[in-house]
């Protein structure tokens, strides 16, 4: 045989073996087997989610607030409390717990054998650290009713955690079920001062996932919790890639390199409803978790003036803007909170569409359209206001449109200012605002963390409402609500609460608010949590590979 006869019965050997190789490889594939000549990135695509979210994930500190997202610290830190389907309380990290008679001291059995992402244990000690860090800074924490009257907390053992309160106030383990700020870090993710508020050093939870990769405003790598104590995830790893416009979120989607999109606004319904009528996603639309409303500032001068505020709520059409933008997605609301949370089954009075009746209470109130003018005036000033709204949400954006719109009709002018959520959660902490999307905070927190916004300052609602002429009753109201022990008396209370705030239109109800999901197909099971900012990864399936 000749040499080149030789190379040429190599080549068809070697071209032999690698067809047997690629033919062997295919049928463990076919098979769902794990084959060990598979790549990396074939095992990470067949046990991995990759998600969107629109904007950075954050410090991932615990114990506080923006820019940290709700969803991932929920993968990461765990409460004592958990708040379940129907609104039932189940246990966490703490295995059961027990009520003083009197409602002021709760006792905690601590879940055992727990431990952090690095392997240390949780037990009181760790459990009273965190509530130190948090208490250190009450003043940042007041919009949750339980730091108001957290008197002391206490180790009694290892596995034992007491807390006393100044005084009864019945949602206490609601409270502990939020997301932040009474969540935990391990102990190697404290500063050395132990103040939290400055920053941590790493996000060490108790959670089944840990954060492993991260690049700022790009993306963000989430893997299994290798010391997680409960079910382990199905899947090993979860990217979250950081895309703030709606559209692009989309067509990152139809393109494949998207596995999950799930959110509040995230994409606009009309997107959402393309997809949903695509049969290669599967697409889910959860029930009611909150209500939009619109903030009608009434520490403005313009707008101290419930005529003003009645007018401006009767002068749009909301049932129609509500099916119109959310394509009948969502549902008009006439109340600011929705009748599925306890207490607030109450009958109020609608505040209706009517343009007529609108102009006339604006004429009532002074503000006249001059001859051949389309704004109305007053002692010189302009019927003139500025809506701020999150530019990554197309709803909003949406929304606030058709409200200027409409409203320029009344002789009334709008501004729309789109801005980073961020600055626009300043802004309305800062009452430096005329009129702003807000949404109340759905379970587990309400309807008691609503009412205790409406009467604590230095989150913007109880700013909105200081122009009320009720407002130091209203507050006295709330906290007989959160402290009283008499059921019926408690519903008295929220009754009057929910009454009053209807008719002052402060707080304008447009539509109750549904999360959506749009997924592909290698996603086999996806349930909505109950808990409204819990991450969605809980109890997800994955599709044969």
């Amino acid at each position: 045989m000749s040499v080149h006869q030789r190379k040429r019965s190599t080549l068809m050997m070697v071209a032999a073996l690698l067809l047997l190789l690629f033919i062997v490889g295919c049928s463990n594939k076919e098979s769902g087997s794990a084959s060990s000549s598979a790549s990396g990135d074939q095992a990470a695509s067949a046990k991995s989610i990759t998600m969107s979210w629109p904007r950075d994930i954050g410090t991932m500190n615990p114990h506080t607030y923006n820019p940290s997202q709700l969803f991932a610290q929920s993968m990461i830190y765990e409460p004592l409390v958990s708040y379940q389907k129907d609104g039932k309380l189940e246990p966490a990290l703490a295995e059961s717990w027990t009520i003083s008679n009197d409602g002021k001291v709760y006792t905690f059995k601590l879940r055992q054998g727990v431990k952090f992402s690095d392997g240390t244990p949780f037990n009181a000690e760790i459990v009273k650290k965190n509530f130190d860090a948090v208490m250190k800074n009450k003043k940042t924490h007041s919009w949750l009713g339980i730091v108001g009257v957290l008197d002391k907390t206490e180790v009694v053992d290892d596995h034992t955690f007491r807390m006393t309160l100044t005084e009864p106030y019945y949602p206490v383990l609601q409270d502990l079920s939020v997301v932040r700020p009474f969540r935990f870090l391990g102990a190697a993710g404290f500063p050395d001062d132990g103040d939290t508020s400055k920053g941590i050093k790493e996000p060490v939870g108790t959670g089944p996932w840990m954060l492993a990769d991260y690049k700022q405003d790009e993306y963000a790598v989430f893997k299994r919790n290798p010391n997680y104590w409960g079910t382990a995830p199905a899947f090993d790893q979860i990217t979250v890639k950081i895309i703030p416009d709606a559209e692009t979120r989309v067509l990152a989607f139809e393109k494949g390199d998207l596995d999950l999109i799930y959110g509040e606004g995230v994409i606009s319904l009309d997107a959402f409803q393309q997809l949903r009528d695509n049969d290669k996603y599967v697409s889910e639309l959860s029930d009611p978790v909150g209500t939009r409303d619109l903030l009608l500032n009434s520490s403005n001068p313009k707008l101290s003036d419930v005529r003003v505020r009645k007018a401006l709520q009767q002068g749009f059409n909301k049932k129609a803007m509500v099916e119109g933008v959310t394509l009948g997605l969502e549902e008009p609301a006439d109340t600011a909170l929705s009748k599925n949370y306890p207490y607030t089954n109450v009958d109020l009075k609608p505040i209706e569409y009517n343009v007529e009746q609108s102009k006339a209470l604006l004429d009532e109130a002074g503000w006249k359209l001059p001859a051949g003018g389309t704004v109305r005036e007053k002692d010189g000033q302009k019927l003139e206001f500025e809506l701020i709204f999150d530019k990554t949400d197309p709803i909003q954006k949406a929304m606030g449109e058709t409200i200027q719109a409409e409203w320029s009709e009344l002789g009334v002018k709008v501004n729309l200012t789109g801005l980073e959520l961020t600055v626009q959660i300043k802004r309305l902490k800062a009452n430096d605002f005329d009129l702003y999307f807000w949404y109340n905070y759905g379970a587990p927190y309400d309807p008691h963390s609503f009412i205790n916004v409406v009467a604590s300052p230095g989150f913007g609602i109880s700013e909105t409402l200081s122009a009320l002429p009720m407002k130091k009753e209203l507050d006295a109201e709330v906290h007989a609500a959160l402290s009283s022990t008499d059921e019926k008396k408690r519903q008295e209370l929220y009754t009057s609460i929910l009454t009053t705030l209807q008719e002052q239109s402060a707080i304008v109800p447009i539509s109750y608010v549904k999360k959506t999901a749009v997924y592909q197909k290698k996603i086999a099971k996806f349930v909505f949590p109950a808990n409204r900012d819990e991450n969605p990864f809980v109890g997800m399936q994955l599709s044969n590979p």
